[in-house]
Parts: structure tokens; C-alpha cells; sequence
């Protein structure tokens, strides 16, 4: 068989029902084209993801004729597994990535706007874009595309029961090796261990381990040279992950004892996770879950203590759309998944946050977390 050349066309005639959402969004957002590349929307769509690295990989769906693919020729083997419905533009290193470019322009003539995930997609990818195609306006359409994320069907709610249903295996496991003197890299070494022990395939994120005034810090290191002592507040912030889908649960013990001020810090965070989970229901919005949960924290002897949201989307991404804010009246609808995590910090001392992943369903809401909230103390 003759040797293909990297730039030569392929078509291959299979149905595209996986690019159906992109057909809905440009029709939604009156885009004639998107650009997809390697992430969460691209393993939605395909169920798998590939690296985004120095070598671009993009799809690109037009409205109005075959979609098509800027692709790494080393990444072919692994692309042509995807059964691609559309043509394939491949390219070498050594003749670099600007005539994949360009052949896909030729493509791609008399389309005028091209929505792109503008969270997600590299600026030098972009730019390779723009160049390419002159006449074409990159339309930064980021939360429109990832709205295909948005519902999760039934086998991502799947996923997800399981990811956090083993990473609670994990914290349990994890909180019965912990001993007072323990660097806060120590726990956090066995909290890994234990999460890919557990069955988890993947981490949500590089977990958060902190103690005494490091549980201050929202996103804290775990330090070498700090040991756990008596009273001390110990803070988990953390997910494993199967088959892409995150797990994000923080829980907050205590080291011995707690003495009644942190306790007192630790109820009043505990009664505005509960008046949050208490408000999730289809209908409501975004913002009136914040706003309650706020309420709570605004009317505590600690309001000066709280920082942030309540929550964030969660799946393929840890920190998706809809977002628990003030502000935000996006209504919650079946098949949306999201944290409630209130937390109060007072610097040089302590932080307390307490964080669950909530799914609504046409009947209420569902608890995807189980984890016990009340205040327990370890080590």
C-alpha cells in the first residue's frame, strides 16, 4: 500500500450522534462552527481524552458540512480508536503543525465564527487559528460548550457515586492510621495510598492535608516539618476519581480535643452546610442556596471568618458550571450536580470547612455524600 501522506483527507462514514450536543450549541448560540480540544468536553463527547501538550489536537464541527481534525501524527494510532466521522488532518514533527493548519482552513471556507473553550484551549493554539484562518472570529463560547456537561446522565451519576463512595473508604481508612506527631506530608501520604488502594483510578486534584493554622489557608500545602499536636484542627480536601469523574469532599477533625471556641467555629460551619443542603431542591436557584447558606454564616459571632461561595459544578472538572453564588439565578435542575461547602478561616488559627456533593433529581435532591458531618476527634 502507498505511503498516506501527513496531510492526506480521510473520511470515515460513521454516524456522528457523539457530536449531536455541538449541533445543538451552534444552533443555540448562532455559531457556525466550535473547536473542541483535549479535556472535559472532549471526553464527554468521546469517552476518552488525549494530552494537551506542544502538539495541538483539535476537532472543529461546522454546521453546514463534515467536522474535522488537527491531529498529532504520533497521537494517530490512539485517534483512529475513536472512529472519527469526518476528516482527518494529520501532521509530523518534523514538518510542523502549520500545514495541518492551513489544509483545515481550505476546509473550513466562508465560516466566520468559531466558538472555542476559552478556559481550556491554549493561547498558541488559538493563535495558530487566527492565523490560518484570517476571516474566521474566535468567539471565546467557553460555558456554552461545557453546558453539554451540565445534565449528567446516568452512567456519569454512576461514576461519580462511585468515585466518592471510594474515597470515603479512603478518609475512614486514613483516619484510623493517624497518630498525634504526624507530619501533615505523612497523612497525606497515607490518604493517597489509601485512595488508590481503594479502587479509584485517579486523583480529582493533589489533595489538601493541613493542621492548626494551615487549615486557615483555603488551598494549603501539606508541610514537612509541622507534627500534629493536641487541639490542633485537621483539614481533608480531597476526591479520587473513576473513569474521569471527581470525587470532592472536605471533612474537618480534631487532633485529641477541641477546645469550646473551635467547637463553637466548627457548629456554626456544620449548621450552614446542613440550611445549604436543607435548600437544594429543582427550582431553586444558585444564588438562593448561597444566600442561605451565607445567611448563616453572616449571623454567627464569625462572619468576619467567611471567604468564599458555597459550592461549584462537579464531574469530569472539579470546579464546573453551576456555580453556588450570590448573584448567579441559573435554576437548579434534574441532573446537575454540585458541592455545598461553607467554611470559615481565621488567620494564624483555624479553618473549618465542611463539603458535600449534592445531585438534583426530578423528585428533590439526592446526598451523593455520606461521610458523617459531626464533630469527631482523631489520632
Amino acid at each position: 500500500m502507498a505511503a498516506r501522506s501527513p496531510l492526506e483527507l480521510r473520511w470515515c462514514p460513521l454516524p456522528d450522534s457523539r457530536l449531536e450536543p455541538l449541533s445543538h450549541i451552534m444552533h443555540s448560540a448562532g455559531l457556525e462552527a466550535v473547536a473542541i480540544v483535549p479535556g472535559a468536553n472532549f471526553r464527554r463527547l468521546f469517552g476518552v481524552d488525549f494530552h494537551q501538550h506542544e502538539r495541538p489536537l483539535v476537532i472543529i464541527a461546522a454546521r453546514d458540512r463534515a467536522p474535522l481534525a488537527i491531529v498529532p501524527n504520533l497521537e494517530m494510532p490512539s485517534f483512529d480508536a475513536l472512529d472519527f466521522p469526518g476528516e482527518v488532518f494529520d501532521w509530523l514533527d518534523g514538518d510542523g503543525y502549520r500545514g495541518a493548519f492551513e489544509a483545515a482552513a481550505t476546509h473550513l471556507e466562508g465560516v466566520r465564527t468559531l466558538g472555542v473553550e476559552g478556559q481550556t484551549m491554549k493561547v498558541f493554539v488559538a493563535m495558530a487559528l487566527a492565523e490560518a484562518m484570517p476571516a474566521m472570529r474566535l468567539v471565546d463560547s467557553h460555558a456554552t460548550i461545557s453546558a453539554i456537561r451540565l445534565h449528567k446522565r446516568a452512567e456519569d451519576v454512576a461514576m461519580l457515586r462511585r468515585a466518592i463512595e471510594l474515597s470515603e473508604q479512603a478518609l475512614e481508612a486514613t483516619l484510623g492510621e493517624i497518630r498525634e506527631g504526624m507530619s501533615e506530608t505523612q497523612v497525606e501520604a497515607i490518604l493517597l495510598r489509601n485512595l488508590f488502594e481503594s479502587g479509584c483510578d485517579g486523583l480529582a486534584f493533589g489533595p489538601i492535608v493541613a493542621a492548626g493554622d494551615n487549615c486557615a489557608r483555603s488551598h494549603a500545602k501539606a508541610r514537612p516539618d509541622y507534627r500534629l499536636r493536641e487541639g490542633d484542627a485537621l483539614l481533608f480536601d480531597f476526591g479520587g476519581s473513576i473513569g474521569g469523574y471527581n470525587a470532592d469532599i472536605t471533612r474537618t477533625f480534631f487532633v485529641g480535643s477541641v477546645s469550646e471556641r473551635d467547637r463553637a467555629f466548627y457548629d456554626t460551619v456544620l449548621r450552614a452546610n446542613e440550611a445549604g443542603r436543607a435548600a437544594c431542591r429543582p427550582g431553586a436557584t444558585a444564588h438562593h442556596v448561597d444566600d442561605v447558606v451565607q445567611c448563616v454564616l453572616e449571623a454567627s459571632p464569625f462572619a468576619a471568618f467567611a471567604r468564599h461561595r458555597t459550592g461549584h459544578g462537579l464531574g469530569l472538572e472539579v470546579h464546573e458550571e453551576p456555580y453556588i453564588i450570590r448573584g448567579n439565578h441559573r435554576a437548579l435542575e434534574p441532573g446537575m450536580v454540585f458541592t455545598v461547602e461553607p467554611g470559615l478561616y481565621r488567620a494564624g488559627h483555624l479553618g473549618v470547612r465542611i463539603e458535600d456533593d449534592m445531585l438534583i433529581t426530578p423528585e428533590g435532591v439526592e446526598c451523593l455524600t455520606s461521610f458523617p458531618r459531626e464533630l469527631r476527634l482523631v489520632g
